[in-house]
């Protein structure tokens, strides 16, 4: 009987090796990349660490399983974002310039590369800003070095630590921002 345990013991083992070929989720390594072109359009990652961009996200989800572009699993519900440029994984702070909502999300994929879009939200980040029912909104990405304990949480799929709105005259500035931006 205890021969019988053991062999399966060792076999639950193997096949729980065996049954992922995802990265786990860790800050480390940070990867730059090399540049890449996606339908004519070429994008060279870089270090920016003073980003701060308008423009305007979108949020994907059915992608449930795939591989993100740094080897983690695609978990739609987790608090995660794809990036063109920025390096995997990076964190940066989410404003929703119709409301002034503030999240810290996790970029550890690339995209979006529809015209026109700065950042695609997982399902779960787009939710948490409340933007979902839209499909696409207005948005400021400002790239940020969050706590410790908010980087643990969203590399365990949690949301980070709420933050407050934007004050009344700081979105009006980032809406004329946008709207002063060409294309």
């Amino acid at each position: 009987m205890i021969r019988f345990a053991s062999a399966g013991t060792a076999l639950l083992l193997l096949s729980a090796c065996a049954g992922s070929n995802f990265r786990p989720v860790s800050d480390t390594p940070v990867r730059i990349g090399k540049a890449y072109s996606i339908r004519g359009t070429t994008y060279v990652p870089a270090a920016a660490p003073g980003y701060d961009a308008v423009g305007y996200a979108s949020w994907y989800g059915s992608e449930s399983g795939n591989r993100t572009a740094n080897g983690e699993e695609f978990r739609p519900r987790w608090i995660t974002a794809a990036h063109t440029t920025l390096p995997l994984p990076t964190y940066v702070e989410v404003t929703a310039l119709d409301t002034g909502r503030r999240i810290i999300v996790r970029v550890n994929d690339r995209g979006p590369f529809a015209p026109g879009r700065i950042i695609d939200l997982s399902r779960g980040a787009a939710e948490e800003l409340g933007i979902k029912a839209q499909g696409h909104a207005p948005v400021r990405i400002r790239r940020i070095e969050p706590s410790e304990k908010d980087r643990a949480r969203l590399r365990k799929g949690k949301p980070a630590t709420g933050l407050d709105p934007v004050p009344a005259r700081e979105l009006q500035r980032l809406r004329a921002r946008l709207q002063a931006k060409p294309g």
